[in-house]
């Protein structure tokens, strides 16, 4: 660049007729060329002043603050993505402990179920005994009762009988005995 302007302001100075425009462009002689030069300078150099001084300080500025942005953004990004797995990890920590505790309550539940089933069950049994003990001395009260009421009845109507038939009134000790005997015998042969 040094040696083009150089070269330019050499041609300006000595070489005036060498390329002259006679008429018609007024760029192309070599009058103009140092004021063109000059000019060119001026332009060339606030052009490069201002994009050096004022844009690309401006342009520098918003392209670090937007690194710093997004440095800060994948910062926070990193934070929260850290805070999610540990909340991921004490949600499955808690599904895991609240699994635990439903399978030991059900297990517990069912332990006392089955307890409450047994005590129950063995109550109910004792009930069902005691009703059938109750039942049979019944049955068997009633069957004596029943055996007692026959037979009185039976030595009433043999009484009766007798009474009827031979117009006489028939020993009762004796009716007695041997209706208890005939009773005897039928015990005897029905067990």
């Amino acid at each position: 660049m040094k040696k083009f302007l150089i070269i330019l302001i050499l041609s300006t100075l000595f070489g005036g007729s060498l390329f002259a425009a006679e008429a018609g462009m007024p760029q192309l002689d070599p009058k103009y060329w140092a004021s063109q030069a000059f000019w060119l300078i001026i332009i060339f150099l606030s052009i490069y002043l201002l994009i050096a001084k004022i844009f690309i300080p401006k342009i520098k500025n918003n392209i670090d603050t937007r690194e710093d942005k997004i440095r800060k953004d994948l910062e926070e990004a990193r934070i929260f993505r850290e805070e999610a797995e540990k909340k991921l990890k004490m949600y499955k920590d808690l599904i895991e402990n609240a699994k635990v505790d439903s399978k030991k309550i059900l297990s517990e539940s069912r332990q006392k179920l089955n307890e409450d089933i047994r005590i129950k069950k063995e109550k109910i049994q004792k009930e069902i005994e005691k009703e059938t003990r109750n039942a049979e001395k019944e049955i068997e009260k009633f069957k004596s009762d029943s055996i007692n009421k026959v037979g009185a009845i039976s030595e009433d109507i043999v009484f009766s009988l007798l009474k009827d038939i031979f117009g006489e009134d028939g020993n009762k000790s004796s009716i007695k005995a041997t209706v208890s005997e005939v009773i005897k015998k039928q015990r005897i042969t029905k067990s």
